[in-house]
């Protein structure tokens, strides 16, 4: 699927900001993300997410090694650990989205030097029901207790500076609950980094 002019030009990002939901769920980690969650960027995510539009994980994954180098700041080098799918999810889908566009990202991160390593540190372990029409709170409480760290990871992560990944960031309780099932295991988070967000929400000094 090649993209038209419209679609590069709106994935040309070039630069990351700090994006926080509101309410910030508890154990939320600093979170990067690089464009706002709508229009022709989320046509894009979608494409290659439901509609496996497995080119487009090239272009997504250059989006997302840009939100990535900013949650690494300033450090270069660091393990991605992309939020995983129920493996009934992937078999519906016939391919996982988010870990090609991760595997994508880290390429190109390598090429420009940085030290990334893909970590495939947490399986869920509970799944979850459909968060559509879920309010914050509501999907925090759907989403507790969903992933846990797999066990051959926690002693090689230990210490090691864990950036999470996911594609996007609507209320954090996706990515809050992932970064407790690591802590849980004494995984630190660095931060996260999503390729867009909901909500544009910049902290000064960020």
């Amino acid at each position: 699927m090649a993209l038209c002019p419209d679609c590069r030009a709106a994935l040309a990002v070039s630069t990351a900001y700090r994006a926080w939901p509101e309410p910030v769920p508890a154990g939320l980690r600093p979170t990067t993300a690089t464009a706002e969650y709508g229009g022709v960027v989320r046509s894009v995510i979608l494409a290659h997410k439901e509609h496996a539009r497995y080119a487009l994980a090239r272009p997504l994954g250059e989006v997302l090694a840009v939100a990535i180098q900013g949650a690494l700041k300033p450090r270069r080098a660091a393990w991605l650990c992309p939020v995983p799918s129920s493996r009934s999810t992937v078999r519906e889908r016939g391919h996982d989205p988010l870990r090609r566009i991760t595997v994508s990202a880290a390429r190109q991160l390598r090429r420009g030097g940085y030290d990334v390593r893909l970590a495939d540190a947490l399986a869920v372990v509970r799944q979850p029901q459909d968060q559509s029409g879920l309010s914050a709170q509501q999907r925090g409480d759907n989403l507790a207790g969903a992933f846990a760290a797999r066990s051959r990871w926690a002693e090689r992560l230990t210490d090691q500076p864990v950036i999470l990944i996911d594609d996007v960031l609507t209320t954090g309780s996706t990515l809050a609950e992932a970064c407790r099932a690591l802590a849980s295991r004494g995984i630190p988070v660095l931060g996260c980094a999503v390729l867009a967000a909901t909500r544009r929400r910049a902290v000064p000094g960020s």
